[in-house]
Formats: structure tokens, C-alpha cells, sequence
């Protein structure tokens, strides 16, 4: 399995300790949430430096209400502990080895000071 699945016990800490982690919100009954698991599963086996984790839905109601999880599949990126993209939609294998390639290649300085300035705007 090239995935780990999280619950409210681990979610912050593979945040907090994983330099980019990819996140599939999904639930049993969902037809699309079935058809994207292939793709995401053969994805990440082919980036064994990210980490990819999915989160149960009906069995993780907490971590979907947080981050406002009304629709799946969703697709959640984060790096640096900072989340990066909160998406509901299959995607695409190819489309995701792009989504990957423009998340490894961001000056995570440059966000950080994006996200302070934004922050002193709304003072």
C-alpha cells in the first residue's frame, strides 16, 4: 500500500512531519471516489518521496468538517504544513504528475510571505 489512512489521531502530526502530503477524501458509497482510487494509488507509487494518505469520510466526520469537506472526491495538497489546494474532483492521472511537478517546484519562502502579508491586509 503506497498510501497511509488517517484518522483524528495522526492527521496534524503526517501534516506536521511530511514535507508534502497529498490527501484523498473518499467514501465508500461514492462511485467517483472508486474510480479515481486507481489512479491515485498508481500515482503514488510513483512519487514514493510524497507522502499520500487518504481520509474515510463517513468514518472521519471531524477532518472533513475542518476543512470543509462537502463534496468527494476531494483532493487536499499541503507542503510545509501549509494546504495548498482543497479540491473536489477526480483528476486525471497526467493532470495530477503536473499538479505534483508545480508543488515540488514553489518557493514555499515566497508563500509563507504571501500568507504574512495577507495576514497584516486583513488587520
Amino acid at each position: 500500500m503506497a498510501y497511509i489512512d488517517l484518522t483524528t489521531q495522526n492527521f496534524n502530526e503526517t501534516l506536521d512531519n511530511n514535507e508534502i502530503v497529498i490527501i484523498d477524501f473518499w467514501a465508500e458509497w461514492c462511485g467517483p471516489c472508486k474510480q479515481f482510487a486507481p489512479i491515485f494509488e498508481r500515482v503514488a507509487e510513483k512519487y514514493p518521496d510524497i507522502t499520500f494518505a487518504k481520509v474515510n469520510t463517513e468514518e472521519q466526520p471531524a477532518i472533513s468538517a475542518q476543512y470543509g469537506i462537502r463534496s468527494i472526491p476531494t483532493l487536499m495538497v499541503s507542503r510545509d504544513g501549509i494546504i495548498l489546494l482543497n479540491q473536489a474532483g477526480m483528476l486525471p492521472e497526467e493532470a495530477f504528475d503536473k499538479l505534483i511537478t508545480h508543488v515540488k517546484g514553489l518557493d514555499m519562502d515566497q508563500i509563507r510571505a504571501e500568507i504574512a502579508k495577507d495576514e497584516e491586509d486583513d488587520e
